[in-house]
């Protein structure tokens, strides 16, 4: 397997807090990865750390080849274009509608006509399940579910090698959180995308990971699939997996 995400002895320290202390792991192309653990382990500071949005103080992060303690800026703006983030809560601009967000990333790195971008944008509105009127529709008129999708559809937008999903379940009902699993097992197949996840929702863990790390106090604790997770002894895996708290 190809790694194209590789985490080494990452340190994290927030004032006098040790939040990571000698985090590794791998991540291999084409899979779909989770980082899960306890809330306040500090999972989402990690992803935000591999996508360059947050400081480590220590060991290495390299992602695509590049390590992360001395890319350039020139080199550091080229690589956030080979990937897509889809934040917690969407962050969809409010005051532009779900298109002109999806055009955002487009206008700015891109010199396509927009005829060329409206294209892409109906394009990228239809692959993640949202109606080609939606378009023209602001974030405070659509659900919840529907800005998870619209939020996608913009962290698409480049066609990215990766895509970082930060809880992406989170808020959805039952039947929405199910729906949009299957929406990122069908992208994954029809993209060629890699996915880094972090989440909390034991059904969507056990319907789309290939792959996992568990973080706990400041460690991983356990890195692979579901094949061997039973033999971790560990409060808080045998909490999650075996009585789904």
């Amino acid at each position: 397997m190809e790694e194209i995400i590789k985490v080494q002895g990452v340190r994290t320290v927030f004032g006098d807090k040790v939040v990571h202390d000698g985090l590794n792991l791998s991540i291999n192309k084409g899979e779909i990865y989770g980082l899960l653990g306890p809330s306040g382990c500090g999972k989402t500071t990690l992803l935000r750390q591999i996508v360059m949005l947050e400081e480590f103080q220590g060991g290495t992060i390299e992602i695509l080849g590049n390590d992360l303690n001395h890319i350039s800026v020139d080199d550091a703006q080229f690589l956030r274009q080979k990937w897509g983030v889809l934040f917690q809560f969407g962050a969809l601009f409010s005051s532009l509608t779900i298109g002109e967000n999806i055009a955002l990333a487009l206008k700015e790195y891109t010199d396509l006509e927009d005829t060329m971008i409206q294209e892409i944008i109906k394009f990228k509105i239809s692959i993640v399940g949202l109606q080609l009127s939606d378009i023209d529709l602001y974030p405070s008129q659509i659900s919840g579910g529907m800005k998870k999708k619209a939020a996608l559809a913009r962290a698409l937008a480049l066609d990215p090698k990766l895509l970082f999903l930060d809880e992406p379940t989170s808020g959805l009902d039952p039947i929405s959180a199910r729906d949009f699993d299957s929406l990122i097992l069908n992208l994954r197949e029809l993209l060629g995308l890699t996915i880094v996840m972090v989440s909390h929702d034991l059904k969507s863990i056990y319907d789309t990971l290939d792959r996992f790390a568990v973080i706990d106090n400041k460690k991983i604790i356990y890195e692979g699939s579901f094949d061997h997770i039973d033999s971790v002894q560990s409060p808080f895996i045998d909490r999650f997996f075996k009585k789904g708290i």
